[in-house]
């Protein structure tokens, strides 16, 4: 039977009281999951609600130019029902998982960071030394964690997710609930970044953080090599 790796997503589909819609990235799911696959991981996708969960339109606008992971996943049945079918977080029982990885899209930093599904289930993984992933404001999903010692899960930890210059050139600083950069400081992570949408991620020990919707790859590489590691 193969290992199974948790992909959360968010059910949160507006930015803020703008009203535009937003979600999960769908680069940001499907490059990892299909290196996951592809490595012999059985990925299971959950989120707070269950279902199919929202995903950013913006993230698949242009068709005729979707990055090729995106084209794999949306031609891949397999993996098309599980999206549309995610487990609700509160029936996820982690101690049957190697890893859980968060993806971003703006939806993350709504709903993620006060599930008290998920902080359990971050808990859980800390304690046992699982890998944990996440990738642009999927970080933000993490700030609710702590560690059996009460630290928060990041704290003196190195990391990374989508920066302040970033968000400013998307011209959401205004929208989202926190600066994630900001946040992944004042929780004592030692905040690493590239240049801005450049790709970046950073592992240290079992934690594996990516800076933007570029770094996708590069964060599921570096959780493979951890879990090998194990």
């Amino acid at each position: 039977m193969a290992d199974k790796i948790l992909m959360v997503l968010t059910s949160h589909d507006r930015l803020g009281e703008s009203g535009h819609p937003t979600g999960f990235w769908y680069e940001e799911m499907a490059a990892p999951y299909r290196i996951f696959d592809e490595a012999g991981f059985e990925i299971v996708m959950a989120s707070p609600k269950g279902g199919e969960p929202p995903h950013d339109p913006k993230s698949l606008e242009q068709l005729e130019t979707l990055p090729e992971d995106v084209a794999w996943f949306l031609d891949n049945a397999t993996a098309m029902e599980g999206l549309c079918n995610s487990v609700r977080l509160a029936e996820i029982d982690f101690s049957d998982f190697v890893a859980v990885f968060l993806p971003g899209g703006h939806g993350a930093v709504f709903d993620l960071p006060g599930d008290s599904n998920l902080i359990k289930i971050l808990g859980a993984a800390a304690d046992r030394g699982a890998v944990i992933g996440a990738v642009c404001h999927g970080p933000g999903g993490l700030v609710g964690a702590r560690r059996g010692n009460g630290e928060p899960l990041i704290s003196g930890y190195q990391v990374s997710g989508f920066t302040n210059g970033e968000e400013q050139a998307v011209e959401l600083t205004k929208v989202v609930p926190f600066l994630l950069e900001d946040k992944l400081r004042a929780l004592g992570g030692h905040y690493v970044k590239g240049e801005d949408f450049q790709p970046f991620a950073v592992r240290d020990r079992n934690l594996v953080t990516g800076q933007n919707p570029m770094s996708s790859v590069r964060t599921a590489e570096l959780m493979l090599e951890a879990l090998l590691e194990r």
